[in-house]
């Protein structure tokens, strides 16, 4: 578009089903220690009023022709995105286009928004496993703007008016970093016209944004009491940005140590041999610049000690020895499947599709992820595994009963 808002789209047949969003490249780490939590805010605030839509027109608008309209902040980017019977794609289009670049932010509806945040912010801390999570971020980033929690805190939430989403939209909203991605059973010449419709007034807006690189790692032991009758543990640390050429082989060694499949590392030494856990997860997010990993689990507090040099034991291995021709084979093929099975979710490969044409400018194919896929070498793997999992580099962070 003229304006800058870039398109992608994928038409797939067999579907009856439409799935549209527009993707910001604004987050939580675009915020300044005061303004902690305002993008989520905003995002919630979408859905409050438009120059022409009152809340309940919002919000009726898509559910009343069976559809969905959703949304999300992390901490480098804020989307909205509705799934549709493919007659009412362009109504979502439409609505789309109305919530992200025409929110009013009513007063009365900052209020009632307020409260409920505050009482998102609640839930999340009586959840020790969406808690500790947060307060992992804070250990591994400190007090860069990827260390803040995405909900913000208290005081800042409380302190937000209108004005001020007005100026964090005006700082930081450039039409060159936001993308309209689409997937369905519709022609790419249907969206290039619906874009031409509703986009083509939006004025080109190039607010400067100049991100803080994340540079000081420094690895911590944090102890804290929580009232619970289970341990929680994270273990980690920060990793490798989006475009580093290790990403491909970390997220193979992290969903190998504790990926979604039964057979994970992970789960076969805490759970399947001795019990210890109900769940243990690998996890790793690249950003921007860094990255983080982290393994998180539960357990009975006697049990923690022999968790945590469990899991150590594990990352111990992969540094030490190389995975052998079996290993290695099965490995890709099962990394290879998930991803597979993971596009076949529309929804799931609408953003992706936009997340990566923010983040690299491009889309990789499945078969050009595979490509790299196969040609990664088990030594490639262990040496990555001694850059990333070094005992003396890996932060913890315990949740300890009272």
């Amino acid at each position: 578009m003229a304006n800058g808002i870039r398109l992608v789209h994928k038409q797939v047949g067999h579907t009856k089903i439409a799935h549209c969003g527009f993707m910001l490249d604004i987050g939580s780490r675009d915020e300044t220690a005061s303004s902690q939590g305002i993008a989520h805010f905003w995002e919630h605030m979408a859905f409050k009023g438009t120059k022409k839509r009152k809340a309940y027109h919002i919000l009726n608008r898509i559910d009343s022709v069976g559809g969905e309209l959703n949304a999300y902040t992390t901490k480098e980017k804020i989307t909205f995105y509705a799934s549709v019977l493919e007659a009412h794609f362009e109504k979502a289009f439409e609505l789309l286009t109305d919530i992200t670049f025409d929110s009013v932010f009513p007063e009365k509806q900052i209020e009632r928004e307020r409260n409920v945040i505050l009482e998102e912010m609640a839930m999340y801390y009586d959840a020790p496993d969406d808690a500790i999570q947060d307060e992992f971020d804070t250990i591994v980033y400190g007090d860069h703007p990827l260390g803040m929690n995405i909900l913000g805190t208290v005081e800042s939430v409380r302190s937000f008016a209108r004005d001020d989403f007005s100026k964090f939209i005006k700082r930081h909203l450039n039409t060159e970093r936001i993308v309209f991605c689409s997937v369905g059973n519709v022609p790419f010449k249907k969206v290039k016209r619906l874009a031409d419709k509703y986009l083509s007034s939006i004025p080109m807006l190039s607010a400067a944004m100049s991100r803080l690189a994340f540079e000081k790692y420094s690895p911590k032991i944090s102890e804290v009491k929580r009232s619970l009758t289970q341990s929680h543990c994270a273990i980690g640390r920060n990793a490798y940005g989006i475009s580093d050429d290790k990403r491909i082989p970390f997220f193979m060694l992290t969903n190998l140590l504790g990926g979604p499949g039964m057979n994970s590392r992970l789960n076969l030494a805490l759970r399947e041999k001795y019990g210890f856990v109900y769940s243990v997860d690998a996890s790793y997010h690249a950003y921007a610049d860094t990255g983080l990993f982290a393994i998180f689990f539960g357990t009975e507090p006697t049990q923690l000690k022999r968790s945590i040099q469990l899991v150590k034991k594990e990352l111990k291995q992969l540094r030490e020895k190389l995975l052998g021709v079996g290993q290695l084979h099965t490995a890709k093929e099962q990394i290879m499947g998930q991803l597979a099975m993971a596009e076949e979710n529309n929804t799931s490969l609408m953003l992706m599709m936009g997340k990566s044409l923010l983040d690299l400018d491009r889309i990789d194919s499945l078969e050009e992820i595979f490509g790299r896929i196969k040609q990664t070498s088990a030594a490639e793997l262990r040496e990555v595994a001694n850059e990333m999992f070094h005992e003396d580099q890996l932060s913890l962070l315990t949740y300890i009963p009272n």
